[in-house]
């Protein structure tokens, strides 16, 4: 049974879109769904050919045309001379990069209502770095870490993750339907189409997942997480403790208070735990402890919760401890729950110690 195309239910009257007609890949879909995220798009139809006469009747085209002028809509990388990258970065751009760096902070205030300013260059450039650039590296070839310096080191994965990433889910869209006997070219095409048009949405909602957290999340939380890091050595002398009214998104903000603020003489240079309750509601209440990573997204910590405690819950971790009203440890060492601020603050202190 035909699946109907979502867009045949769309009045489609807006500027023309034009991207590549075959095999598809996750930066045109991202670049074309961010599109109709601005209002001049929201209705607009989509074409996919490589016929340059067709694409001559588009108003925007991105992927395809060997041209970058933004001047005439026109949003391809895969000309020899290109070299277009996103201020700071030094990966090439793809057509999702494209579309970003020149649309970005348009299609942030259309999902937001984020005003201009500083908020908004911050978010432009956290959304590139986390999200967009990703995408610019797939398909460009540029790998995360250089293979040849992962032989030289002598390092194996001990996974295979290529199915893991939005680039495989996209390019499963690709795989997911079989030409019939006896089908036209035109459906052939009218089929690779709505697996665009399938895979473009999936993209696309993850961006706007990524965009409307951060927004919304993580965006308000640098100002309540460098309040914390200021207060930070009235709950040990050092700073090592950071308590949070929350359980919010600090992990960037906290790597970037320690390289940007000023250490005072006596002062660790970085915090080993986290401190944030259960219910916001209730700061004083149920509080969990957490060990802060050596690295933004990693599982390695600049130091674990004791070994001794690790896998320990209830009064068996008070018996270790010393401190009634214990929760759990997790065995991994980098989590921990207290019944209330002032037990998991206790273990904290003691943590630091051993």
């Amino acid at each position: 049974m035909a699946v109907e195309n979502p867009s045949k239910k769309l009045k489609l009257d807006g500027p023309l879109i034009g991207t590549h007609s075959g095999h598809f890949h996750a930066d045109e879909a991202l670049a074309v769904s961010m599109l109709r995220l601005l209002p001049t798009y929201a209705s607009s139809p989509l074409v996919r050919t490589r016929d340059p006469a067709v694409l001559e009747t588009c108003h925007t085209v991105v992927d395809v045309g060997a041209e970058y002028e933004p001047s005439k809509n026109r949003y391809d990388h895969h000309q020899r001379e290109f070299s277009t990258t996103f201020p700071g970065h030094s990966t090439k751009l793809s057509s999702a990069g494209l579309i970003y760096l020149n649309f970005g902070k348009d299609i942030i205030q259309a999902v937001t209502g984020l005003p201009i300013g500083p908020d908004l260059d911050i978010l432009f450039e956290k959304i590139y770095t986390d999200f967009i650039e990703a995408f610019d590296a797939n398909d460009n070839g540029v790998n995360v870490v250089d293979p040849k310096g992962l032989e030289a080191a002598g390092l194996a994965k001990k996974f295979e993750d290529r199915g893991f990433s939005i680039a495989s889910v996209v390019n499963r869209y690709n795989y997911t339907s079989t030409p019939s006997e006896g089908q036209t070219k035109e459906q052939r095409q009218a089929d690779e189409d709505l697996q665009f048009s399938k895979a473009s949405l999936f993209v696309g909602e993850q961006f706007v997942l990524e965009l409307t957290d951060r927004a919304r999340a993580w965006l308000p939380a640098r100002h309540a997480v460098a309040n914390a890091y200021n207060d930070r050595l009235q709950y040990d002398p050092q700073g090592r403790i950071l308590v949070l009214p929350d359980g919010m998104p600090w992990a960037d903000h906290l790597y970037t208070l320690e390289k940007e603020a000023p250490i005072p003489e006596g002062v660790a240079p970085q915090v080993l735990y986290v401190l944030f309750p259960e219910d916001s509601a209730d700061p004083k209440g149920r509080t969990r402890i957490r060990a802060v990573s050596k690295e933004n997204g990693g599982f390695v910590n600049r130091k674990d919760l004791p070994d001794a405690w690790k896998g320990m819950r209830d009064e068996k971790l008070d018996e270790l401890t010393g401190v009634p009203g214990g929760v759990f440890i997790h065995a991994a060492g980098f989590i921990g729950g207290h019944k209330n601020f002032d037990g998991a603050l206790a273990l904290a202190q003691k943590a630091l110690e051993l």
